[in-house]
């Protein structure tokens, strides 16, 4: 049976959208839904792993949901939605905890990186995320996953948990029509020159929303008054720009910043230095200046006028959960079959 090119991702509803989140996953979510069709999910149940305060998670919902609409999403074409509106994310994700391993979430790094060494109180759920993450995927039989780099290992255990279950229930999947297995096994999207973006003041640390100083990260909400002023007190070194990207080795904050404008520019940064090598960055900075503010300035003023019609986010979540949850209760009902659990 041929399995239909599907695109899921999700993105984390935690406040204060930035620059590494743009540039890593939403400005590629554009080109994705030119090529098969996409549910982007906002992924408030995972957002729950740590603790959340409530009027924020849905506040950071709508904003999320705004963002994908002011990034150029078609939410007519394709599905925008959050996470806990279909029920059958946590329904599958039992089910993938009973064919994941326990020595197969012991190996995910990120749970050891957020658990810290307090790991005996960190949550459950934070332990089991990935094992969540799977059922995400799964739960709409998706092909293809957008990912960064620090997603990769949770994909990897997605496909291990999908091939597991089409070797546990083999018998079963071809009994309902699946032969080569109810789940296919999804493969990795990395795409674009900037997959992951680094801190404005420290270029060895990723650009977070958790950072203290505001001036780490350029926020999707920022102004254009505000991003230059970020923009030219990034951190950088005495040294002029290289003129070819081995140049870049060691030297962070000119990596991140040829990066940035590499991405912005929709290009590499091989044609970046072959522009600005030899430059010093009193020169670099005002072009990427002016680049940053004509790509992300117009992103923000759409996103303040899509958040203040919160009429218009709900109907926009609230059709695409339904069409979600119509491809997730069909995929749901077979599963269950498969495994054998009664239904009326």
């Amino acid at each position: 049976m041929k399995i239909e090119k599907r695109v899921f991702s999700g993105v984390q509803p935690t406040g204060n959208l930035h620059l590494g989140n743009y540039l890593g996953a939403i400005v590629n979510f554009v080109e994705m839904q030119k090529e098969a069709p996409c549910l982007f999910c906002v992924v408030d149940m995972h957002a729950i792993t740590l603790w959340q305060d409530p009027d924020e998670l849905r506040a950071s919902t709508r904003e999320v949901t705004a963002a994908f609409l002011a990034a150029g999403i078609d939410a007519k074409k394709h599905i925008i939605f959050n996470q806990s509106r279909v029920d059958g994310h946590a329904y599958l994700a039992w089910i993938c905890n009973c064919v994941a391993r326990v020595g197969w979430l012991n190996r995910m790094t990120q749970f050891k990186e957020k658990a810290g060494k307090d790991r005996e109180n960190a949550s459950l759920g934070l332990y089991a995320y990935p094992s969540l993450m799977a059922a995400d995927v799964l739960l709409y039989r998706a092909t293809h996953v957008p990912v960064g780099d620090d997603q990769k290992q949770h994909l990897e255990l997605a496909r291990d948990i999908a091939q597991k279950f089409n070797s546990d229930f083999d018998e079963f999947c071809e009994r309902y029509g699946y032969p080569d297995g109810f789940f296919p096994l999804p493969e990795p999207m990395i795409s674009g020159p900037a997959t992951r973006i680094m801190s404005l003041r420290d270029g060895t640390r990723k650009m977070s929303k958790s950072e203290p100083s505001d001036m780490s990260r350029i926020n999707l909400t920022d102004n254009a008054d505000e991003i230059a002023k970020k923009l030219k007190k990034a951190k950088t070194d005495p040294e002029p720009l290289p003129s070819d990207v081995e140049g870049l080795k060691d030297r962070a904050e000119a990596d991140n910043l040829v990066g940035i404008y590499a991405a912005l520019a929709k290009t590499d940064k091989a044609s970046v230095l072959g522009e600005f090598g030899g430059a010093q960055f009193s020169k670099f900075k005002p072009a990427l200046v002016e680049l940053a503010v004509e790509k992300l300035a117009p992103i923000a003023a759409e996103m303040k006028r899509i958040s203040e019609d919160r009429a218009y986010i709900e109907e926009v979540l609230k059709d695409g959960g339904e069409r979600a949850n119509e491809i997730a209760s069909k995929h749901l009902r077979v599963v269950k079959d498969i495994v054998g659990f009664l239904q009326s």
